[in-house]
């Protein structure tokens, strides 16, 4: 008889497969391009497990994608921030980490394209708020707390520096802009976050 720990370790088992193939191919394609069919064989499971894991099928697939999208790339920039230890480095290095990541092949497609035009607008910021936003809103509130930002309210520093820092990446993962163009936008951003200082 199969243990009911062996059953709960096969099904995060499938959890994990779905997912990862289902970054895959909508970092590689696109949500639209990507039927369900396709994803489930790409997993080599059944459209039964594919809803026994995500009920609202691909749409709440993509959710978990985006999420773990987002997740990834908040613990790049945590680890670049960790690895400073002055506070206000810490921040530079952070936003200047997101750029790098949110434009890395198929994390923008998931990220920024895709996730606002597959869960709408709202949905998609609360989770852009609770994966990366908060985080920026508690470094620039500590750097105002310590004096290294002159005071003055939090919230729309983060809202301007998040939109200018999704527009910037979503500008650099475009046929517009080319390889040379990541290093200058990140000595701008530099430059605007230099702006905020107050010492």
């Amino acid at each position: 008889m199969e243990r009911p720990g062996v059953r709960a370790r096969q099904r995060e088992q499938t959890r994990r497969t779905l997912l990862r193939e289902a970054e895959r191919l909508f970092a590689e394609r696109g949500y639209a391009a990507v039927g369900l069919a396709e994803l489930v064989s790409a997993a080599g499971v059944t459209k039964g497990a594919l809803y026994h894991h995500f009920p609202g099928g691909k749409a709440d697939l993509f959710r978990a994608v985006l999420a773990e999208v987002q997740r990834q790339v908040g613990d790049r920039v945590a680890a670049a921030a960790e690895a400073r230890t002055d506070a206000w480095e810490q921040l530079v290095a952070g936003c200047e980490e997101f750029l790098a990541a949110a434009t890395a092949p198929g994390t923008e497609r998931v990220m920024l394209v895709d996730g606002p035009a597959v869960l709408g607008w709202a949905e998609w910021r609360a989770m852009d708020e609770a994966a990366s936003a908060r985080h920026l809103g508690e470094a620039l509130t500590a750097l105002v707390e310590a004096g290294r930002i002159a005071p003055q309210p939090v919230a729309p520093l983060v809202h301007l520096l998040s939109g200018a820092m999704n527009e910037a990446a979503l500008w650099l993962a475009s046929a517009a802009s080319g390889p040379e163009d990541l290093a200058a936008t990140t000595a701008a951003l530099r430059r605007m976050l230099r702006a905020l200082r107050a010492d």
